[in-house]
């Protein structure tokens, strides 16, 4: 009886607490948090070393006149705009038709509706903004650029709002229903909480895709970065093309760092 006791008594060796090499063991959530702390540390420092690399350039003059900061600020400025303007607009129609596409009198037209959404995935983005150019001239270049880039990106919104939906437990919803619970009222608590891992990853899709594309707006006009990265290629400049496209990347992976962060802060506990 003695023995049995003392055995489960017996403190655990601070060895076999840390793995077994004394160690210590890091959780899953202080390595992916580790990861989020690392990438602005890794891109930081992409943007110093490409500001020290063109620093240190003789810049002609066709190169300082779009390797300026006013100028560099504004394509930013103008860049972010219209990303923002698209993502919160599709955003806006995606969501909303997913859960009206997953509902059991809708269900029959959600195949219509995502071949649709795949013809404006599947059409090259450039040849899409520059149709929209061409067909609805009318309309304005920046309300050109932000249909065709809500076109080029509702998909994979729509698509995992959709999954994310039909993935929730039909059983827990009819528990819900049974003790009352209205459509509405389980949508709202059950449903979309369930569904959110599965849209988030949907969203920080589109955010990633809206941000590069947006970059070709430069061609019908309507500013951005791309304007940085297509005078380097019209004035047959390898620096100016070079920090273009090293800015465009480096917001996009910004704005995708960003949407990790938020999907883990609004991923719900135990999913």
């Amino acid at each position: 009886m003695s023995t049995a006791t003392a055995s489960t008594a017996a403190p655990v060796a601070p060895a076999a607490r840390n793995g077994g090499n004394g160690r210590p063991v890091l959780g899953p959530y202080a390595v992916r948090w580790a990861r989020h702390l690392a990438t602005p540390v890794v891109l930081g420092l992409v943007l110093l070393g490409l500001y020290l690399y063109v620093g240190a350039q003789d810049l002609d003059r066709i190169e300082q006149r779009s390797l300026n900061a006013d100028y560099l600020l504004s394509r930013f400025g103008q860049h972010l705009w219209l990303s923002s303007v698209v993502v919160v607009l599709v955003l806006a129609i995606a969501i909303p038709l997913g859960v009206l596409l997953t509902r059991a009198r809708m269900r029959r037209y959600a195949g219509a509706v995502l071949a649709l959404a795949n013809i404006g995935q599947a059409t090259p983005s450039i040849g899409l903004i520059v149709l929209f150019a061409v067909v609805f001239l009318s309309w304005g270049i920046n309300t050109i650029a932000v249909v065709a880039f809500v076109t080029y990106g509702v998909l994979p919104v729509l698509r995992n709002t959709m999954v994310g939906l039909d993935q929730v437990d039909r059983s827990v919803v009819e528990a819900a229903r049974g003790m009352g619970l209205s459509r509405l009222r389980v949508l709202w608590s059950i449903e979309l909480p369930l569904a959110v891992p599965v849209m988030l990853a949907g969203i920080r899709t589109a955010l990633v895709i809206t941000v590069g594309t947006v970059a070709l707006a430069t061609f019908i006009g309507a500013g951005g970065l791309g304007d940085v990265i297509s005078n380097g290629i019209s004035s047959n400049r390898d620096l100016v093309l070079f920090a273009g496209s090293v800015l465009v990347a480096v917001l996009a992976l910004t704005i995708d760092w960003l949407g990790a962060l938020v999907e883990d802060l609004l991923r719900p506990r135990g999913v």
